[in-house]
């Protein structure tokens, strides 16, 4: 029984890391198979927001690389960039702050200015925050876009993350599969653990 109970763990490790698998055996050797449920399917919740955030940047990419990022004329200030993206003027600044935006400066005011590749990044920061995207992994996912050098670059990004998904959807599994195993044992042994 202990030799499943580890493997069950070490599969469940593998998909949903260290904390939330010693909490999902937690819960069920002390019959809680419920709260082992939600944590879970609380991770297949959270995959699912990913896969979603790389679809909307994986289009928002599609629409960027066929559109003008920015009107002809000179680089947008802060207030015309926060109306272009619906949002506030402190959201800009918490983001250059973040390192996510990394405006120029207007020599004769020292006001912020925003060229084409800002207002790009912007474009995509705020698709990403729809998303539920940590400003963290906002700044990360710049970094690599402003590393590739382009959007052609970013898309072989997107390839990788989709393999990442693909993978973590797959350790999820086999850990599903091993505690499902770990739980008709226990289920075996003890009729009153069922739930």
């Amino acid at each position: 029984m202990h030799e499943h109970a580890l493997r069950a763990f070490l599969a469940l490790r593998a998909g949903h890391g260290h904390r939330r698998a010693t909490e999902i055996m937690r819960a069920v050797n002390r019959g809680d198979t419920e709260s082992a449920y939600r944590l879970v399917d609380s991770a297949h919740v959270e995959l699912v927001a990913e896969r979603d955030t790389r679809g909307e940047v994986s289009s928002a990419l599609g629409a960027l690389s066929t559109a003008t990022p920015v009107p002809a004329g000179a680089p947008l200030s802060v207030g015309e960039l926060a109306h272009r993206l619906g949002v506030h003027r402190a959201t800009l600044r918490a983001w250059e702050t973040e390192g996510i935006l990394r405006p120029d400066r207007d020599r004769a005011t020292g006001y912020r200015t925003y060229g084409p590749d800002c207002v790009r990044d912007a474009e995509i920061a705020r698709q990403l925050r729809r998303g539920g995207y940590p400003l963290a992994r906002i700044v990360e996912f710049l970094e690599s876009l402003r590393e590739a050098g382009g959007t052609d670059e970013l898309r072989v990004f997107l390839d990788a993350w989709q393999d990442r998904l693909t993978a973590h959807s797959r350790r999820l599994l086999a850990g599903a599969a091993r505690l499902d195993a770990y739980l008709t044992l226990l289920d075996r042994d003890s009729p009153d653990r069922r739930s």
